[in-house]
C-alpha cells in the first residue's frame, strides 16, 4: 500500500548522542538551524515524535514562523501540519503541551494502550493499531486517512532505528553538532539493529551556522515482497530512463536499473538505446554487468514495464534474460498493455522461474507517460 515521504530529522553530538544527562535539554542546534527546521515543519503534512520525545521535552512541536503558517493556508492547507504520537503504552500526560498546541492531532499505539489513552483524556485522535504497533499499517493509515504525503519524523533515536532498519526512512537530515556529550547513559540516535549494508547516498551538505546539515537517502533494495524505501528511489530511476527513450510508435519506451544487495548500482539502460533500435531496456542493462558477477544472484532488476515475456525481435525475451543473469528480484511499476503481444506475462515467467515479482503502482503514472500515445490516453 502507498505510505507518505517518510524524512528523517535529528541533530547529534560530534561523538553521536541526542542529548545528556542533565536536567535541562541539550541544545545542540543554533537559530539559523532552528528556523531551517521550522521550515522543513512548514513544507510537510504532519509531523510525528515519540512517547519518549514528549515525555523527555515536553515539546509544542510547531510551525513558529507566522509567513510560513500564512503560506501554508493561502495554500489551502492547515496552518500547522497533522502532529503525530507514538505510544505502546497509550500512559501519557494529558497536560503536555503537544496536545494543547497547533492544529489536528493523532496517536497511534495498541489496543491496550488506547484504552488507557482514552481513560486520561488525552485531547486526539486514538488509532489502535492491534496488539502490538506495526509502522507498515500505520504509514498506509496516515496515508490514506489522512491524506499525509510527506512525514517529518522528529525523533526519538528508537522510532528513527526502527524506520531505518525496517527500510521506511525515503531520507535522513542529521545536524551535526560542534560538542561531545561522552556519557554512557545519555540517549544515543540510532540503536543497534539490521540496518542495510553498503553505503546510504548523500545528497547535500549544507553549513547552517556552527552546525552542519547532512541529507542521505538509503540505496539498498528490499529482499522480500515488501518494498522497502530504496525500492521506490530506484523504480522512479528506471521512469526517468523510460523517459530518455526515441520516441517509436511500434515499442514501449522502457527504463530498468540494476542494484546489487548492498545499493550498488550494477548497470542501466533503456530502450533504443545507442545505435540499436530494437534493443530493450532490460536488455541493455544487463548487457553491461559482467554475467560472472556473484552480486546478480542476491540483485534487483528495476523496470519501469513489466520485463517481456515473448519478443520476435530477439531468440531470448527480457524476462528469459533476468533469469539467465540470476536475479530472482524484479520491481515494476506497470503490468504490460495487450498493445502489442497478446496476454502477455512477463511476471509469470519470472514467478516460473523463481523470481519475485514485486509491482508498485504508485509509480505508473510515471512508467505510462512516455508510452501515452501508445495506449490510447
Amino acid at each position: 500500500m502507498p505510505h507518505p515521504y517518510v524524512l528523517l530529522s535529528a541533530a547529534v553530538s560530534l561523538d553521536g548522542y541526542l542529548d545528556d544527562t542533565g536536567p535541562e535539554r541539550l541544545l545542540l542546534s543554533g537559530p539559523a538551524d532552528f528556523d531551517r527546521v521550522d521550515e522543513v515543519r512548514a513544507s510537510v503534512d504532519a509531523i510525528l515524535i515519540g512517547a519518549g520525545t514528549i515525555r523527555a521535552d515536553n515539546p509544542r512541536l510547531l510551525v513558529n514562523s507566522p509567513e510560513r503558517r500564512a503560506a501554508r493556508v493561502a495554500e489551502g492547507r492547515s496552518a500547522y501540519p497533522l502532529k503525530v504520537s507514538v505510544s505502546g503504552s497509550g500512559d501519557l500526560d494529558p497536560a503536555a503541551r503537544f496536545w494543547h498546541t497547533g492544529g489536528e492531532k493523532v496517536l497511534y499505539t495498541t489496543d491496550e494502550g488506547a484504552e488507557r489513552a482514552r481513560a486520561h483524556g488525552l485531547a486526539t485522535d486514538v488509532v489502535p493499531l492491534g496488539a502490538a504497533l506495526d509502522w507498515r499499517r500505520l504509514l498506509t493509515h496516515l496515508y490514506d486517512v489522512y491524506g499525509v504525503r510527506r512525514l517529518m519524523v522528529e525523533g526519538g533515536g528508537l522510532i528513527h532505528t526502527q524506520l531505518l532498519t525496517q527500510g521506511l526512512a525515503d531520507e535522513l537530515q542529521l545536524v551535526l553538532a560542534p560538542l561531545f556529550v561522552g556519557d554512557p547513559d545519555a540517549a544515543r540516535l540510532f540503536g543497534p539493529g539490521a540496518y542495510q549494508g553498503g553505503r546510504l547516498r548523500l545528497l547535500e551538505t549544507r553549513q547552517v551556522g556552527d552546525v552542519v546539515l547532512m541529507r542521505y537517502e538509503p540505496t539498498a533494495p528490499g529482499a522480500g515482497p515488501l518494498p522497502v524505501a530504496a525500492d521506490h528511489h530506484w523504480l522512479a530511476l528506471a521512469c526517468e530512463l523510460a523517459a530518455q527513450c526515441p520516441p517509436s510508435e511500434t515499442a514501449f519506451s522502457v527504463g530498468a536499473v540494476v542494484v546489487a544487495a548492498d545499493g550498488t548500482e550494477l548497470a542501466r539502460g533503456h530502450s533504443r538505446e545507442g545505435s540499436d533500435p530494437l534493443v530493450h531496456a532490460e536488455e541493455a542493462a544487463l548487457a553491461k554487468t559482467d554475467p560472472t558477477d556473484p552480486r546478480l544472484t542476491t540483485a534487483t532488476v528495476y523496470s519501469s514495464l513489466e520485463p517481456c515475456a515473448r519478443r520476435a525481435s530477439r531468440p531470448a525475451p527480457c524476462a528469459r534474460l533476468i533469469l539467465d543473469a540470476g536475479v530472482r528480484r524484479v520491481v515494476t511499476a506497470w503490468r504490460e498493455p495487450d498493445t502489442f503481444v497478446a496476454d502477455a506475462d512477463g511476471s509469470g515467467v519470472l514467478a516460473a522461474g523463481g523470481a519475485q515479482v514485486v509491482v508498485l503502482p504508485e509509480h505508473e503514472e510515471a512508467a505510462t507517460a512516455p508510452n501515452d500515445h501508445l495506449i490510447g490516453r
